[in-house]
């Protein structure tokens, strides 16, 4: 059965004015499960448009009622939990004992965001003059897109949306072309909470739906999750209207194992940097960096373990990776690997396309490593996004930490030691936005999240994630009642 969506403005259900759809595709089976309809730059307008209208009153909202709803929601979210997995597994190929585990961290997020609504406070500020005083408040932008990415569309959105619409701003949601279903599930529960029209609206299609969103001079604040190249665009169609933008881009982040970890944990903790999710995801450990007294018990380890991983229906719970999550993806990812190959890199597990039985219509790359790689080799400098993984070696720390960050991202990293002096040392020297000592793919709504160098700027999550949606505002009040001169600035 395939479902027709539509776009959600201004508290209706309607098709785009375009009239045009885009097939939604099971990448298990190449089945259409659902047409996503396609919003035209008037339809983009007319979503900002009630936004603006929506805005006032939803800022000036007492915090406990928006706080209330964010909680409804949550509470919806999570009573619809193994549909909305379901659903988004059969839309990008994730496994759904990953894609159920991030409905229940959504609700979490929602929750958490729910209580930061009435504790956003400002500060009364002491000056060098006795008769003035000085209010630092805070205020929402008003109206914000929030642009998300194809491999986890439930998570990536709530990384945002709860924080924005506590902070009081309204909210237009941008999701992947590839990925569109469960975001128009949440608009519908949205709606059922009982959020006002125009608080959160979705708006769906592809490169030029974003471009009409992003360019759009009613927005005030974007945020991107997705490529570099997409992002830098972004950050440009940002800059022309003067607008901020948030980015949370790709990583090729380095895993780092020493002599002295503890080497079972450590092994898993590399098969989950890379294997978990298909590798289908920014903080992929994608680059595990082996000092050589580990060396080749790694690799050996590693191999074998990446043989035995089970392939197939991602619906299933022994399912333990899917499927490559569009067809563009899937060659990407294959290119990869012939490059690698090409480029002298020893191939010690997978290598391809995976094949067998309940593999041959999906699209499935075998989980592939590649030994004695060199940190300038294509399939270590480039984000590949895909279960390949890249091992080198290396002799100190001083050698880890130039190989490190001898990269133009800085996402994500790990440290697997039980030297806590050098686990300190490393977190430090290491450039990246988040640093994970002896456990890897790690998250907690508490803790900011995101990057630096080509991997963004700007954070999610934790304190930090409400205070991007928020701009700061100085307030002078002046009791003296004394008549001042004119010509000279008073300080």
């Amino acid at each position: 059965m395939t479902t027709a969506y539509q776009i959600f403005i201004d508290g209706q259900w309607r098709d785009g004015s375009l009239g045009q759809t885009i097939p939604a595709t099971n990448p298990y089976d190449q089945s259409v499960h659902a047409q996503i309809q396609v919003a035209s730059a008037d339809d983009v307008n007319e979503a900002v448009h009630a936004a603006r209208r929506a805005a006032p009153g939803w800022a000036s909202k007492l915090p406990g009622a928006r706080a209330a709803l964010l909680n409804r929601l949550a509470d919806l979210i999570e009573a619809n939990a193994d549909r909305l997995a379901l659903l988004e597994t059969t839309d990008n190929g994730k496994v759904i004992r990953e894609t159920s585990n991030q409905m229940g961290y959504a609700a979490r997020l929602f929750r958490y965001y729910a209580s930061w609504a009435d504790k956003v406070t400002g500060d009364v500020v002491p000056l060098d003059v006795t008769d003035t005083a000085g209010l630092v408040v805070h205020e929402p932008f008003g109206v914000v897109a929030c642009i998300t990415a194809w491999n986890s569309p439930v998570a990536i959105l709530c990384n945002t949306m709860p924080a924005a619409l506590a902070a009081g701003n309204c909210v237009i949601a941008k999701p992947s072309e590839h990925a569109s279903a469960t975001t128009l599930e949440i608009a519908k529960l949205a709606e059922q909470a009982g959020f006002p029209a125009g608080v959160f609206q979705v708006v769906t299609g592809a490169g030029e739906t974003g471009a009409a969103l992003t360019a759009h001079r009613g927005i005030d604040k974007i945020s991107f999750t997705g490529s570099p190249g997409v992002g830098r665009a972004i950050a440009a169609a940002g800059a022309a209207n003067l607008k901020p933008v948030c980015l949370e881009l790709g990583g090729k982040s380095p895993n780092i194992v020493f002599d002295d970890c503890d080497f079972d944990r450590a092994l898993i903790g590399a098969l989950a940097g890379i294997f978990g999710a298909t590798g289908q995801t920014c903080i992929a450990g994608s680059r595990l960096l082996v000092q050589r007294g580990v060396y080749d018990r790694m690799v050996e380890g590693l191999a074998a373990r990446a043989g035995q991983i089970v392939m197939g229906d991602p619906r299933l719970r022994e399912t333990e990776m899917g499927t490559a999550a569009n067809e563009p993806q899937f060659a990407k990812i294959l290119s990869f690997i012939e490059a690698a190959k090409g480029d002298g890199a020893r191939l010690v597990a997978g290598g391809g396309r995976a094949e067998g039985p309940g593999l041959d219509k999906g699209f499935f790359v075998q989980p592939t490593i590649f030994a004695d790689v060199r940190n300038d080799m294509k399939v270590a400098a480039e984000e590949i996004f895909g279960p390949v993984l890249s091992i080198i070696p290396f002799g100190d720390e001083e050698e880890a930490i130039s190989i490190a960050n001898d990269t133009p991202y800085g996402l994500a990293s790990g440290v697997w030691s039980q030297d806590i002096n050098r686990c300190m040392r490393m977190m430090r020297a290491i450039k990246s936005g988040v640093v994970w000592v002896n456990t890897y793919r790690q998250a907690a709504p508490q803790v900011p999240f995101g990057g630096m160098k080509d991997s963004g700027y700007g954070r999610v999550r934790g304190q930090a994630g409400i205070l991007e949606w928020l701009q700061t505002k100085t307030v002078f009040i002046d009791y003296s009642g004394d008549r001042r001169d004119p010509f000279s600035m008073k300080f």
